[in-house]
């Protein structure tokens, strides 16, 4: 029987990092996976893929309006979608292959096969051919993930009632995509498709889209979206999903009970995700699952069974793979006898359309619940030389501080390269800067991130420059 010293069922980005993690503390590491390829499903059918397919798409996008640059391409511009298809498999392979070459460089035995819990320090491996074997280890790291949620009136049948993991290899471009959920995932794809030339009917049961971020991002992204031809049912409780042949039909109710009817050739069920325990055994090493389905964990990640920690989208808090890997560490570090911590105010959500949508810290919805006294200062993307040079001048930056001390309590952008300058929102907050902190720093001009100083200096006396 093998034994290690930590053993993590799941090789997503939380697993697989906190695997790295646990090698170089010099722990005996052993990972579990149940599919082929590692990544889960960040790198398989989530981040990364549809990151490529966004990628593709904006570049087909791009290639319509290269006039205005002064650039003139003779012909027609067509889309090969399975080409396109076959590049993110590419991607996906060849991110997949950097993850085992980790595995091996750290010296991490990777197990293929189903994880499941014999005891609180030894799982069982159950593999393809139905083969099994057992191994014992001193530290059990749960990192299983998510799987899409549905709605138990719809039946998926993964052809043209679709997750999110169909979407990304479709055979042809729809002529109508109905979506049915306005988060992130929905959002994303739909622009994809968008893109290609599809219609595409987004229904969302809350009052707006990305209902979890700040509702200037979220009104701004309705605009900017509407202008692309994207078109929206917000306030809609769907309530049927049927298919006849290659059509389905999608009806919702309004706000006032009044029924809409949605035809289309392709419905993406994007509700969310739930957590994955199915065939964990869970109670077998006495870990406690909760109502929502996910693993109840304490402050250091640590479940009902003192030796077995969770992470991830299986535990509590928001589903993000930059969240797990900060997680997976924590709790490597924290068996090492280190002290680490997450501060998980500090964990940004990005929206990878384009323009991007990022965010760090608290909304200014969640402020005034929590009756915290601030000021906001709001810089234009079309206000910047950068912008305007590039042809991107949607969006804004916003920073939310503390009317008293001014130091800086959220920051959220829609706009150009916002998945990369929000990393200097959570900087500046890490070290709990002020505004006041950022309109002194020097950002090179011209710049986007420019954007982010003039909203500083705009949140301290309204001191903006260049609006």
């Amino acid at each position: 029987m093998s034994q290690f010293d930590v053993t993590i069922i799941g090789s997503g980005p939380g697993g697989y990092v906190s695997a790295i993690r646990c090698a170089q503390l010099g722990f005996k590491t052993a990972i579990i996976e149940k599919y082929s390829t590692l990544g889960g499903t960040c790198l398989n059918v989530g981040c990364i893929p549809s990151k490529a397919m966004l990628a593709s798409s904006h570049h087909y996008e791009e290639l319509q309006h290269f006039a205005n640059h002064g650039i003139e391409v003779s012909g027609d511009v067509k889309v090969n979608l399975q080409k396109m298809i076959d590049r993110k498999q590419a991607v996906v392979d060849q991110t997949s292959g950097g993850v085992k070459y980790l595995m091996d460089k750290n010296k991490v035995t990777v197990f293929e096969g189903v994880g499941s819990f014999e005891s609180a320090t030894s799982v069982k491996v159950t593999k393809n051919d139905g083969s099994s074997e057992v191994i014992e280890s001193k530290y059990i790291i749960v990192a299983t993930g998510s799987k899409p949620s549905s709605l138990p009136f719809i039946s998926i049948d993964k052809e043209r009632i679709i997750t999110s993991t169909e979407a990304l290899k479709l055979p042809e471009v729809p002529k109508h995509l109905v979506i049915i959920g306005g988060g992130v995932i929905g959002i994303e794809l739909g622009q994809v498709y968008l893109r290609l030339g599809a219609q595409v009917s987004v229904v969302e049961y809350m009052d707006r889209i990305i209902p979890g971020m700040d509702g200037a991002l979220s009104k701004e992204l309705t605009k900017v979206l509407k202008k692309q031809g994207m078109k929206f049912y917000t306030s809609h409780k769907v309530k049927e999903v049927t298919r006849n042949g290659n059509a389905v039909t999608v009806k919702a109710d309004d706000a006032k009970g009044n029924e809409i009817a949605l035809e289309g050739d392709y419905c993406l069920v994007a509700v969310g995700r739930r957590p994955y325990t199915d065939g964990l055994n869970a109670e077998k090493a006495g870990v406690q699952i909760n109502e929502r389905g996910q693993v109840v964990v304490n402050d250091h990640l640590q479940t009902t069974a003192s030796n077995v920690y969770a992470i991830g989208d299986v535990i509590r808090g928001a589903m993000l793979a930059h969240k797990a890997e900060e997680e997976g560490v924590l709790v490597a570090e924290y068996l090492a006898g280190q002290k680490p911590h997450i501060d998980y105010n500090l964990i940004p959500g990005v929206v990878y359309t384009w323009p991007e949508v990022a965010a760090v810290g608290k909304t200014e919805e969640q402020l005034k619940a929590d009756g915290v006294a601030y000021k906001s200062g709001s810089f234009p993307f079309k206000a910047l030389g950068r912008a305007r040079a590039g042809g991107d001048i949607d969006g804004f930056v916003k920073i939310l501080a503390d009317s008293k001390t001014d130091e800086v309590l959220g920051v959220h952008m829609i706009g150009a390269r916002c998945a990369d300058l929000i990393a200097e929102a959570v900087t500046a907050m890490e070290f709990r800067a002020s505004a006041e902190d950022i309109s002194r720093m020097s950002h090179a001009h011209p710049t986007f991130a420019e954007a982010i100083k003039e909203a500083a200096l705009a949140a301290t006396d309204n001191r903006a420059l260049h609006v």
